[in-house]
């Protein structure tokens, strides 16, 4: 369909939430402006506007709810292993291995890494940032750069290649019609340049950050950030275990083996099922937040025997406080760039059929002005997937920058290269490390940072890696 004055406002709208962003501000505001604008020139209705702005931050809190619970159990979890005061007991042996915050950063990387190439991040964020972060923190790792640290190596680097599963290479190798294996290699070499590069840069950006544990001052540092981390704080509640020691050190053993078990099974599934063994994203976080569940039940009933009826609640309750009070401003930020996708605005504006995507939209009709030099079509393809992207999905635009691929390639530069140029823009963005309403609000949240100051944080290593990477692709791939 041709571009109408929605398709410009949304457009307007957009580059308006970006600026607003670099320049550090609050971007709540232009979202929820913007889509009730939107709205309301498009279906030519004020009250249609109104209920836009509902419809979207409805849309938005469902799609994102499943991050909400994970946050909230892990955090109800690691406040009944704080009663038991298993939580320290937990890391102590990690800690051995965590001596300093140098080797924290890079022991984070490399297991994010691993564990999020077989089953994306989604579960492995839980895992990672319950059993690693407080140690990494302790020994003088900034919360902030943990969080930075874990999203480049799993949200980035490891999903962006998806070299495992191969849901994402799949998709660009479909809509360009080639072999999903070739994008695959292409996409792997790609995500460990960028990744490596933003990994190196964040290390030397943030190195003078490290703290040293025998400081006085860099000690209350990290006594502040293990609050933020919901590690440290004093609770209400009181002991009615007779042996109270004896149980902290059981579930001091007890929770990561339970974890570590849940890695084992998943592997061991995967190995047996093939590579999309049911346990990748959403339903290998509802497997773990069900063990913390059961966990949470185990440790409070420990704690309090008969009062755990009433613990648990506030264990729970905290969580989700918690979970909202961190993350809630991402909804309606989430809301407006739904209003921009096809599979949600049906739901947002009330179309049934053929709903608009005012974000597609757009880019699809640059695709005439495209140029047809090598490293311009690259950097063409790099930079539609990067706004493709700004939905927060990551996944959902690489059918398009897959097409791209295929009526820009000529000599010199195959589709193949370019379907993995556009996979690293747009899943370096949506998939977590450049735009906060995606599931980066899941590491935010577990290591107590601003998410919208992670994004900041992540941007400029990212942008770099990506067109470094880009130039490498034209130049040797």
């Amino acid at each position: 369909m041709g571009l109408t004055i929605s398709h410009w406002l949304y457009g307007t709208f957009t580059l308006l939430i970006i600026l607003t962003m670099i320049f550090k501000r609050g971007v709540v505001l232009p979202t929820l402006l913007g889509t009730f604008i939107v709205a309301f020139v498009y279906k030519g209705n004020v009250i249609d506007g109104f209920t836009a702005i509902f419809h979207a931050n409805l849309v938005a809190a469902k799609e994102l709810f499943n991050i909400f619970l994970i946050i909230t159990f892990m955090i109800a979890l690691l406040h009944s292993l704080h009663d038991l005061g298993a939580d320290r007991r937990m890391v102590q042996p990690i800690q051995k291995m965590m001596v300093n915050g140098h080797v924290s950063y890079f022991v984070l990387v490399a297991i994010t890494y691993v564990i999020s190439l077989f089953f994306w991040p989604t579960p492995a964020v839980p895992l990672i940032c319950a059993l690693l972060v407080p140690a990494a923190v302790r020994a003088g790792l900034p919360a902030m750069t943990a969080a930075v640290a874990i999203a480049l190596a799993g949200q980035g680097m490891a999903l962006s290649s998806d070299y495992i599963v191969q849901v994402a290479p799949g998709l660009s190798a479909k809509s360009a019609g080639i072999e999903t294996g070739i994008v695959a290699d292409q996409a792997l070499i790609l995500s460990l340049i960028t990744g490596g590069i933003a990994i190196v840069t964040v290390y030397f950006l943030h190195r003078k950050h490290m703290r040293n544990q025998d400081n006085k001052f860099d000690q209350k540092c990290i006594e502040k950030e293990l609050e933020a981390l919901q590690i440290d704080t004093e609770s209400t509640n009181k002991p009615h275990a007779t042996h109270l020691s004896a149980w902290s050190k059981i579930f001091a053993v007890l929770v990561p083996l339970a974890l570590i078990c849940v890695v084992i099974y998943m592997v061991f599934t995967k190995l047996s099922s093939g590579r999309m063994s049911g346990f990748e994203g959403g339903d290998g976080a509802a497997f773990i937040g069900g063990v913390a569940v059961i966990l949470l039940l185990l440790s409070t009933v420990a704690f309090g025997r008969q009062h755990a009826l009433d613990y648990i609640s506030n264990h729970i309750t905290d969580g989700f406080v918690f979970a909202f009070k961190a993350m809630g401003p991402v909804i309606p930020i989430a809301g407006f760039f739904f209003l921009g996708s096809a599979d949600f605005a049906g739901s947002i504006l009330g179309i049934e059929k053929n709903p608009p995507s005012f974000l597609f939209d757009l880019v699809q009709s640059t695709q005439e002005f495209l140029p047809h030099s090598a490293l311009l079509a690259a950097f063409s393809v790099l930079i539609i997937g990067i706004i493709t992207g700004l939905d927060g999905s990551g996944f959902s635009g690489l059918p398009l920058t897959g097409a791209l691929a295929a009526s820009l390639q000529q000599d010199g530069l195959d589709a193949s290269t370019l379907a993995a140029i556009g996979q690293m823009g747009a899943i370096w963005t949506g998939g977590g490390t450049i735009v906060a309403w995606s599931s980066l609000i899941a590491i935010a949240g577990f290591c107590g940072v601003s998410v919208m100051d992670l994004v900041r944080k992540n941007f400029l290593p990212v942008m770099l890696g990506l067109v470094i990477s880009t130039i490498v692709a034209v130049l040797l791939l």
